[in-house]
């Protein structure tokens, strides 16, 4: 092993909007110490998983699932008991549903546009 999993980081306009919305969607508070405006962390200490961090990026041109023109560059899974409830529940956040879904899950858009998929078995 060479390192380990610190963070993983998306880009947004506003870091403490989109960290608000995925800590009601997956339970993770934010981290002590985290009151700038421009990096914005959920989750515990480095070396404490899981942990998501948000940085501001004022042009942000985000991905358009599934135009291969703009790709979604990297996507969340999120584990859930009871599909509809949860889709209801991520919508009323501010997230959107997107075109596609399989056996097991549906596709959704944060609100700054990144894709994430709410999973159940």
């Amino acid at each position: 092993m060479i390192g380990q999993l610190r963070s993983v980081v998306l880009d947004c306009p506003d870091p403490r909007a989109l960290a608000t919305f995925y800590s009601e969607l997956l339970g993770i508070p934010f981290a002590e110490g985290d009151a700038e405006d421009d990096w914005v962390v959920l989750g515990g200490p480095p070396g404490h998983q899981p942990r998501l961090a948000f940085q501001q990026a004022l042009n942000l041109r985000p991905p358009a699932w599934p135009d291969p023109e703009r790709p979604q560059q990297f996507h969340l899974d999120v584990t859930v008991d009871d599909i509809e409830a949860a889709e209801k529940a991520a919508l009323a956040l501010g997230a959107r549903r997107l075109p596609g879904e399989g056996e097991g899950f549906r596709v959704y858009a944060d609100p700054v546009g990144h894709p994430f998929c709410l999973c159940w078995d």
